[in-house]
């Protein structure tokens, strides 16, 4: 399948915006999804596209974090393969169940989140002592093989359910949250990646310009992260929570 130069220009318009907000908060996809149906694909072609250029973009975070030295690299072994495993298994889970299902539990998740870090006065204090060899690690695995089922099955608000989980189960600040919530969702999108393109489901002529805007906006995002903190941090994830809320909250209602 082929789309005209102009519609690509726009779709890489989109993806470097989604980059940028996903790398910060998640919620990338709210923005590429939409665009990948407006351009014409199917929702299967769709979805399969939006994964194989939105691993260049938790890559390209990733990367950029890693650097600034805010990934928990010791943590990472742990949550990388089971948010991989995790999303293998969601993504085979779409075949038996329709993802419309989950959408009133999403939507009631996205304002329990949004109230708790509105509420929230500033990030939490980091836990005396709360290196790296003290967390606990069964805990950052459960979260990672969660919210990585649930971005394969799913996918709206994925590094956000992860920021969220990590700064309330393991004590981390925002900003680390984020950086290590990208470990994740790069493990995640590489995994149903992988599924959907072994079953032709990724158009790369597409994904391919995509990734590279996509790269381009996660990098600057997450830069912006790193320079910003946790105050930068909050109010985008607060924006993003806000937007999918809309979003689903608009799909029940037209009964979509």
């Amino acid at each position: 399948m082929s789309l005209a130069p102009t519609t690509i220009l726009l779709l890489c318009g989109a993806s470097l915006l989604a980059g940028l907000v996903d790398a910060i908060a998640g919620g990338g996809g709210l923005l590429t999804v939409p665009a990948l149906l407006a351009a014409g694909l199917p929702p299967e072609l769709a979805l399969g596209t939006n994964k194989g250029q939105a691993v260049f973009g938790s890559g390209g975070a990733l990367l950029r974090f890693a650097r600034a030295g805010l990934v928990d690299r010791r943590m990472g072994r742990v949550t990388f393969p089971a948010g991989f495993v995790g999303s293998l298994a969601g993504a085979g889970l779409v075949l038996l169940l329709p993802p419309a299902v989950l959408r009133p539990v999403v939507l009631v998740l996205l304002v329990v989140v949004a109230v708790v870090l509105a509420l929230r006065p500033s990030a939490p204090a980091p836990r005396p002592g709360a290196g790296a060899r003290a967390r606990p690690l069964r805990v950052a695995a459960a979260i990672a093989a969660v919210v990585g089922a649930y971005d394969g099955f799913f996918g709206p608000g994925t590094g956000t359910f992860l920021i969220f989980g990590f700064v309330v189960f393991l004590g981390l600040r925002l900003q680390e949250a984020s950086a290590d919530a990208k470990v994740v969702n790069f493990a995640s999108n590489l995994a149903a990646m992988l599924l959907f393109a072994g079953r032709g489901l990724v158009v790369w002529s597409v994904a391919l310009p995509m990734a590279a805007g996509q790269f381009a906006g996660a990098t600057l995002g997450a830069h912006l992260a790193v320079r910003g903190g946790d105050r930068l941090v909050r109010w985008v994830v607060l924006a993003v929570v806000s937007a999918l809320a809309l979003k689903l909250g608009g799909d029940l209602l037209r009964g979509g």
